[in-house]
């Protein structure tokens, strides 16, 4: 059986134990404690991914959270609160807060969101231990200390304006829009923190923004909340599964409304700044001139930091290595060094296809290399793969009238396994890539 990844804290089962069933049957196995000494032995022995604390169930349970996160060090736990947060108690403990009741699905869409942000804080950690040996250093992550935006799309509804205005008086920047398009006009020409979606009349075009958010890579990350009017009514699990990130339902206060909306902006702000962060290392000067990927030398010395890193936080790492294959159809192409010029944008397309806190590299002048942090064998196989799939849909020039010509891989991954050492793992990757070729 499976680990658990996600811990609960409650006193009792009332909104807990519907949401670790859930949960479970989500793919997130779930472990619940009753009392803060019990959670602590938790995190000490098994490595959780994220943490949930119902401060409804308990009047002492809000100082946990940096209790929590010092006992899972050197591992990034993130820790949400379910509930109000108690007076006297610094909300930036947690990670984010929810308002009960919460839905299993929205619940499993905010804690991948969460862990994500916490593997790229880790390797953006690992990042400037790299780079400081080599003379760059990168500051500490510091998100925006601008107002908030938010982007409000919908009629002018009463109940939609009453929201509109709290948020203002909150400090919160809001721009309208009434339309679908005129939303994404908005969303493509300028930053956004969250969204709200009026669900008054036409849930279902509300829906479909969402979903058009969670289909666009640039636009994915933000989080939309689904504000209900009078008689809309809409099933909590087809919501979630759009790709809305909270539902407000008709009667719900516009001051726990905008609490809700703020608490998805910082923590989208803050997801937003650390992928900034990490993406700081394409400017260092240390990257391959062609590419724009680490260079070979810089990538061993990274991926052995990653290695040695992986195993103090109880973290999987895989490597893979992916070479363009040679086919007999590309002898006289590759003769004519016309691969050697679709290179560099081969390198540049790996580069924007792996997420933020993944390492891509340019290991010889065909060969490219991955690095995977909280990445098992099948996952890391299943990126290198989607990976070559996009970039073998693309046709590069193959001058002197030819006809233009596509690339396919060779491609060996490896997770790095006890104390074999990162090194040894990419040997391993390397040889399944060249047994690809052989076979």
């Amino acid at each position: 059986m499976s680990q658990p990844r996600l811990l609960i804290i409650a006193r009792d089962d009332a909104q807990a134990g519907p949401l670790a069933e859930g949960l479970d049957r989500l793919g997130w196995r779930t472990v619940t404690a009753r009392a803060g000494d019990s959670a602590l032995a938790v995190i000490e022995d098994m490595p959780i991914e994220a943490a949930i604390i119902d401060l409804d169930s308990g009047d002492d349970l809000a100082h946990l959270a940096a209790r929590f996160k010092a006992a899972a060090a050197p591992r990034r736990l993130p820790v949400i609160a379910l509930g109000s947060i108690p007076p006297g108690e610094e909300q930036h403990r947690f990670d984010l807060v929810l308002g009960h009741p919460v839905h299993p699905a929205q619940a499993m869409l905010r804690i991948e969101s969460l862990v994500r942000t916490a593997i790229a804080e880790e390797e953006f950690e690992l990042r400037r231990e790299t780079f400081a040996e080599r003379g760059k250093r990168f500051t500490a992550v510091e998100p925006s200390a601008q107002p908030y935006r938010i982007l409000a799309v919908g009629e002018p509804a009463p109940q939609f304006l009453a929201l509109s205005n709290t948020l203002k008086a909150s400090g919160v920047e809001i721009t309208g829009a009434f339309t679908a398009y005129t939303a994404f006009d908005y969303l493509h020409e300028r930053a956004f923190d969250a969204v709200i979606l009026w669900a008054g009349d036409n849930r279902q075009e509300a829906l479909s923004i969402a979903s058009g958010l969670r289909r666009n890579t640039r636009l994915f990350h933000i989080p939309a909340l689904l504000y209900l009017g009078e008689g809309a009514e809409v099933m909590p699990a087809e919501a979630f599964h759009k790709g809305v990130s909270d539902v407000a339902v008709h009667g719900t206060g516009e001051e726990e409304t905008a609490r809700r909306m703020i608490e998805l902006a910082r923590a989208h702000r803050y997801g937003e700044a650390v992928r900034g962060a990490l993406d700081k290392a394409r400017s260092s000067g240390l990257m391959d001139a062609a590419t724009g990927l680490f260079t070979r030398d810089l990538f061993a010395a990274h991926l052995a930091r990653q290695a040695a890193a992986a195993v103090g936080r109880g973290r999987p790492l895989s490597v893979a290595v992916l070479k363009i294959a040679e086919k007999p159809e590309l002898a006289a192409i590759r003769a004519g060094g016309w691969v050697d010029r679709a290179v560099p944008q081969i390198g540049s397309m790996i580069g924007r296809l792996v997420r933020a806190e993944d390492t891509a590299a340019r290991l010889a002048p065909e060969v490219f290399a991955l690095s995977l942090p909280a990445t098992s064998q099948a996952q890391a196989r299943a990126a290198a793969e989607r990976i070559a799939a996009v970039i073998s849909c693309t046709a590069f020039d193959a001058g002197d009238g030819r006809k233009p010509f596509v690339c396919d891989f060779d491609i060996g991954v490896a997770q790095i396994e006890g104390q074999e050492g990162a090194a040894r793992a990419l040997e391993r990757a390397a040889a399944l890539a060249l047994r690809s070729v052989a076979s």
